[in-house]
């Protein structure tokens, strides 16, 4: 069986639906098709299509071209209660980069979002264009990761009520970040994250040194990090979330792996996507009732 779940504008839907039907019908998965829909308050329905048998990567184009959703994700499995929850930080829990605000303290905020940017879209090695922007904060005064925090950090929209619900429903949150822990350990804490795996700035003397301490936390680390916690549960379903490249071996080996307001690279790796909608769209694409929603 293979199940897409969309969210899509609710003008002309009917129209958008017939395209879309006969387009499956033209790579032979008419046969079998179901296709459900339930209204939401703003405008938007969300839409169920099941096919008995298909391409995965045909019933995406057509879901794309014909309905434009504004978030979607296909699977081969029912939907089933999560256990756990992995997600990236920067750009994903919360709406900025860290490094790049962090930079703007040492007034290098262009060249460091430039080398972050790069990074995201795969273009640069991780560790590499890491440490070359870790490289360029040396001297700066601890205070400032302080200072960024409170003026120029914010949580996503939707974060802290997706992992509440989720978490009111048994599912273990763990943050895991390419960026650091003097900001992920503060956010994790406002959001209600379990864990939190990233990388250290090292401070001497009250000042960035420009180096890291510790192992690098890179993709492999996040991949990494969901195995372990998923090897901890006797049965289980995940969910993972990102934007970067870094993130796409987390989002492919999670159950579902949703790609936020992503990177190219990012979204096309993953299985569920959401381009122009808050977080809490993952919780309509799961079934969640608003009614049990942690608000």
């Amino acid at each position: 069986m293979l199940i897409a779940r969309l969210i899509a504008d609710a003008d002309g839907l009917e129209t958008r639906l017939k395209g879309a039907a006969a387009a499956l019908a033209k790579i032979g998965t008419s046969d079998g098709i179901q296709i459900g829909s339930k209204s939401l308050a703003d405008g938007k329905s969300i839409l169920q299509i099941s096919l008995e048998s298909g391409d995965a990567a045909q019933l995406r184009t057509i879901i794309e071209e014909h309905l434009s959703p504004a978030a979607a994700m296909i699977t081969q499995r029912n939907y089933a209660p999560l256990n756990l929850f992995i997600s990236d930080m920067d750009s994903t829990m919360i709406e900025q980069e860290c490094i790049d605000e962090l930079a703007h303290f040492a007034g290098l905020k262009d060249k460091v979002s430039d080398i972050t940017e790069r990074a995201m879209q795969g273009e640069l090695d991780f560790e590499s264009a890491l440490r070359e922007r870790v490289g360029l904060l040396a001297g700066l005064p601890e205070t400032a990761i302080a200072d960024c925090l409170e003026k120029r950090i914010s949580p996503m929209p939707g974060a802290r009520t997706l992992v509440q619900t989720l978490k009111a429903k048994g599912c273990r949150a763990v943050l895991v970040t390419g960026g650091f822990h003097h900001f992920a350990d503060a956010i994790a804490e406002q959001l209600g994250f379990d864990r939190v795996v990233g990388n250290r700035l090292e401070v001497v003397d009250g000042k960035l040194t420009g180096e890291l301490e510790g192992p690098i936390a890179d993709s492999a680390t996040k991949l990494a990090v969901l195995l372990e916690e998923e090897a901890k549960l006797s049965t289980g379903v995940t969910l993972a979330t990102g934007d970067g490249a870094n993130d796409i071996p987390m989002l492919q080996a999670a159950n579902y792996g949703f790609a936020y307001r992503a990177k190219p690279k990012a979204r096309e790796a993953a299985s569920g996507w959401i381009d122009n909608r808050d977080l809490t769209a993952i919780l309509e694409l799961l079934d969640v009732p608003r009614s049990d929603w942690a608000e």
